[in-house]
């Protein structure tokens, strides 16, 4: 393969309230995603635990660098030599109420080599669906950015995507990747819209990993796991349903769309 072409893949999963179920699917997985010649796979928010209510995560969570979740993606980064953007963890914060929502990356060698705590938090209030991370997750404070054997890569996570300043603040990407669990009413109206502006506007690759189905806890999200380039094309999607979203990123097209529209050289604030 090139070296200017690079395959990444996101999992779409409907993660249930057992860890252990969610563990076993998540590992079939990304090995579907690993064995389809994926570099650097994206697991989605949440994918370890959607409990039936808000405060299960908090029974589960993690000290970082011991676990079972985090076993598990250490496990599989190493066993199949990939990039594992392990979507989100609750993590154990200083708050016994309150978890950190984090994004771990391991390397192929099985190490965790980056870190992002998810900044925004989901508040939503429409008819019957209300949504309050605050009472759940305590919130980070700084952008997270990791450097891939193809460039560097911008993370951020579900409700982030609302905020294009956090992207700003990474400099230039080869790669931002979100992690979600976009509600179903939220979804259908902005979710590609947001990723596709996201793409466009910093003019990188964007890899979405998604839940997307009806959860056990009663929850519908939309779903819509996608790969987008740098012009704003849908390279891959799954609407539904659990599975793999996969694609290459053409690093010589990145650079032939900076080159005759040099938008990002542009910028005067």
């Amino acid at each position: 393969m090139s070296e200017l072409l690079h395959t990444v893949a996101a999992i779409q999963m409907i993660s249930a309230p057992e860890v252990a179920e969610n563990l076993a699917t998540a590992s079939r997985l990304v090995r579907q995603a690993a064995a389809g010649g994926a570099q650097l796979v994206l697991m989605p928010e949440y994918w370890a635990i959607m409990g039936r209510h808000d405060s299960d995560k908090v029974a589960v969570a993690e000290p970082l660098g011991q676990g079972p979740i985090q076993d598990c993606m250490a496990g599989l980064a190493r066993e199949l030599g990939i990039w594992l953007i392990g979507g989100t963890l609750p993590l154990a914060s200083d708050d016994p109420e309150r978890v950190i929502n984090t994004t771990l990356v391991y390397n192929p060698q099985g190490e965790q080599v980056s870190r992002y705590d998810k900044i925004h938090l989901f508040g939503f209030s429409k008819g019957t669906e209300s949504y309050d991370e605050a009472r759940t997750i305590v919130p980070g404070t700084a952008p997270g950015v990791f450097d891939a054997p193809f460039g560097k890569v911008g993370m951020s996570v579900c409700y982030d995507l609302r905020f294009p300043e956090l992207y700003r603040a990474m400099g230039p990407l080869a790669l931002i990747v979100v992690p979600a669990a976009f509600t179903y009413t939220t979804g259908q109206a902005h979710w590609e819209i947001l990723l596709r502006a996201r793409a466009i506007e910093n003019q990188c690759y964007v890899l979405a990993a998604a839940q997307g189905g009806e959860h056990p806890n009663g929850r519908r999200t939309w779903g819509h796991s996608m790969l987008i380039d740098p012009w704003g094309k849908v390279l891959d999607v799954l609407a539904e349903g659990e599975g793999v979203v996969q694609g290459q990123l053409d690093l010589a097209y990145t650079d032939s769309i900076r080159a005759s529209l040099p938008a990002l050289r542009h910028r005067t604030m």
